[in-house]
Protein backbone atom coordinates (compact mmCIF):
# COMPACT_ATOMS: atom_id res chain seq x y z
CA UNK A 1 0.00 0.00 0.00
CA UNK A 2 1.37 3.10 -0.51
CA UNK A 3 1.60 6.43 1.06
CA UNK A 4 -1.13 7.89 -0.57
CA UNK A 5 -3.83 5.36 0.29
CA UNK A 6 -3.07 5.33 3.59
CA UNK A 7 -3.12 8.97 3.98
CA UNK A 8 -6.78 8.44 1.90
CA UNK A 9 -8.25 5.53 4.73
CA UNK A 10 -6.86 8.46 7.34
CA UNK A 11 -8.92 11.11 5.93
CA UNK A 12 -12.14 8.62 5.65
CA UNK A 13 -11.58 7.73 9.06
CA UNK A 14 -11.14 10.92 10.55
CA UNK A 15 -14.41 12.22 8.25
CA UNK A 16 -16.49 9.22 10.22
CA UNK A 17 -14.95 10.61 13.60
CA UNK A 18 -16.13 14.33 12.36
CA UNK A 19 -19.51 13.10 11.45
CA UNK A 20 -20.22 11.00 14.70
CA UNK A 21 -18.72 14.36 16.58
CA UNK A 22 -21.42 16.51 14.26
CA UNK A 23 -24.37 14.40 15.27
CA UNK A 24 -23.44 13.99 18.57
CA UNK A 25 -23.33 18.01 19.37
CA UNK A 26 -27.11 17.66 17.22
CA UNK A 27 -25.36 19.52 14.19
CA UNK A 28 -26.03 18.87 10.48
CA UNK A 29 -23.10 16.87 8.72
CA UNK A 30 -22.30 19.12 5.88
CA UNK A 31 -19.87 19.68 3.45
CA UNK A 32 -18.18 22.69 4.75
CA UNK A 33 -18.63 21.72 8.74
CA UNK A 34 -16.41 18.69 7.55
CA UNK A 35 -13.79 20.90 5.13
CA UNK A 36 -13.59 23.70 8.37
CA UNK A 37 -12.96 20.17 10.76
CA UNK A 38 -10.46 18.81 8.57
CA UNK A 39 -8.51 22.67 8.22
CA UNK A 40 -8.40 23.31 11.88
CA UNK A 41 -7.02 19.40 12.32
CA UNK A 42 -4.42 20.11 9.69
CA UNK A 43 -3.46 23.50 10.64
CA UNK A 44 -3.83 23.80 14.62
CA UNK A 45 -3.87 27.40 15.82
CA UNK A 46 -5.14 28.74 12.81
CA UNK A 47 -6.59 32.12 11.86
CA UNK A 48 -10.40 32.24 9.83
CA UNK A 49 -8.36 33.56 7.17
CA UNK A 50 -6.03 30.08 6.73
CA UNK A 51 -9.17 28.07 7.42
CA UNK A 52 -10.74 29.94 4.65
CA UNK A 53 -8.12 28.95 2.42
CA UNK A 54 -7.64 25.34 3.44
CA UNK A 55 -11.44 25.17 3.32
CA UNK A 56 -11.39 26.46 -0.72
CA UNK A 57 -8.68 24.55 -1.28
CA UNK A 58 -11.45 21.31 -1.14
CA UNK A 59 -14.33 23.07 -1.86
CA UNK A 60 -13.82 25.98 -3.67
CA UNK A 61 -17.56 27.15 -3.44
CA UNK A 62 -17.98 27.62 0.27
CA UNK A 63 -18.43 31.21 1.40
CA UNK A 64 -16.45 33.22 3.79
CA UNK A 65 -19.71 33.74 5.85
CA UNK A 66 -20.03 29.99 6.10
CA UNK A 67 -16.53 29.38 7.29
CA UNK A 68 -17.90 32.15 9.71
CA UNK A 69 -20.42 30.46 10.41
CA UNK A 70 -19.69 26.98 10.71
CA UNK A 71 -16.86 27.86 13.06
CA UNK A 72 -18.98 29.38 15.38
CA UNK A 73 -21.24 26.69 15.61
CA UNK A 74 -18.45 24.53 15.73
CA UNK A 75 -17.26 26.61 19.15
CA UNK A 76 -20.43 27.08 20.68
CA UNK A 77 -20.63 23.23 20.33
CA UNK A 78 -17.46 22.66 22.19
CA UNK A 79 -15.72 20.78 18.81
CA UNK A 80 -13.47 23.60 18.38
CA UNK A 81 -11.78 25.67 20.70
CA UNK A 82 -11.51 29.43 19.57
CA UNK A 83 -8.91 31.35 21.49
CA UNK A 84 -7.76 35.27 21.02
CA UNK A 85 -4.51 35.71 22.71
CA UNK A 86 -3.83 39.54 23.55
CA UNK A 87 -3.17 41.75 20.25
CA UNK A 88 -4.07 38.58 18.04
CA UNK A 89 -6.94 37.39 16.00
CA UNK A 90 -9.21 34.26 16.94
CA UNK A 91 -7.45 31.20 16.12
CA UNK A 92 -8.82 27.73 16.06
CA UNK A 93 -8.15 24.21 17.66
CA UNK A 94 -9.39 20.69 17.90
CA UNK A 95 -7.98 20.31 21.11
CA UNK A 96 -10.98 20.53 23.56
CA UNK A 97 -11.91 19.17 26.74
CA UNK A 98 -8.47 19.11 28.86
CA UNK A 99 -7.09 22.09 30.49
CA UNK A 100 -3.83 23.09 28.39
CA UNK A 101 -2.41 26.24 27.95
CA UNK A 102 -0.76 28.27 24.62
CA UNK A 103 2.78 30.00 24.01
CA UNK A 104 2.61 32.95 21.69
CA UNK A 105 5.95 33.74 19.91
CA UNK A 106 6.18 37.87 20.41
CA UNK A 107 7.86 37.86 16.94
CA UNK A 108 6.25 35.76 14.58
CA UNK A 109 2.96 34.97 16.04
CA UNK A 110 3.39 31.23 16.20
CA UNK A 111 0.95 29.50 18.26
CA UNK A 112 1.78 26.21 20.93
CA UNK A 113 0.11 24.14 23.29
CA UNK A 114 1.26 23.90 26.30
CA UNK A 115 0.20 20.84 28.99
CA UNK A 116 -0.09 22.59 32.88
CA UNK A 117 2.83 21.85 34.56
CA UNK A 118 1.26 20.25 37.74
CA UNK A 119 -1.34 18.27 38.25
CA UNK A 120 -4.57 17.94 36.13
CA UNK A 121 -6.53 21.98 36.73
CA UNK A 122 -3.58 23.64 38.95
CA UNK A 123 -5.06 26.54 37.56
CA UNK A 124 -8.49 26.11 38.08
CA UNK A 125 -7.37 26.22 41.68
CA UNK A 126 -7.22 29.76 42.83
CA UNK A 127 -6.16 31.05 46.12
CA UNK A 128 -9.38 33.15 46.34
CA UNK A 129 -12.57 32.70 44.18
CA UNK A 130 -13.88 35.95 45.34
CA UNK A 131 -17.29 33.79 45.05
CA UNK A 132 -17.15 32.92 41.66
CA UNK A 133 -17.54 28.95 40.48
CA UNK A 134 -14.36 28.57 38.41
CA UNK A 135 -14.68 26.37 34.98
CA UNK A 136 -11.93 27.57 32.91
CA UNK A 137 -8.39 28.80 33.12
CA UNK A 138 -6.27 30.69 30.34
CA UNK A 139 -2.76 31.00 30.36
CA UNK A 140 -0.86 31.91 28.13
CA UNK A 141 2.96 32.15 27.76
CA UNK A 142 4.69 34.50 25.92
CA UNK A 143 8.20 34.73 24.61
CA UNK A 144 9.95 33.60 21.12
CA UNK A 145 9.71 30.51 19.07
CA UNK A 146 13.14 28.38 18.37
CA UNK A 147 13.09 29.98 14.60
CA UNK A 148 13.06 33.59 16.14
CA UNK A 149 14.83 33.45 19.00
CA UNK A 150 17.51 31.74 16.56
CA UNK A 151 17.34 35.02 14.38
CA UNK A 152 17.67 37.70 17.10
CA UNK A 153 20.30 35.81 18.52
CA UNK A 154 22.38 36.01 15.52
CA UNK A 155 21.16 39.80 14.46
CA UNK A 156 23.13 42.76 14.74
CA UNK A 157 22.54 45.16 17.84
CA UNK A 158 21.02 47.63 15.35
CA UNK A 159 18.70 45.09 14.41
CA UNK A 160 17.13 43.52 17.19
CA UNK A 161 13.73 44.43 18.33
CA UNK A 162 13.51 45.83 21.98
Amino acid sequence: MDDHATEAELEAGLDTEFEQLLRGADLRVTRPRLAVLRAVRRHPHADTGSVLAAVRAEEPTVSHQAVYDVLGALSDSGLVRRIQPAGSVARYELRVGDNHHHVVCRSCGVVADVDCAVGARPCLDASDTQGFVIDEAEVTYWGLCPACATQTDHASPDTTRN
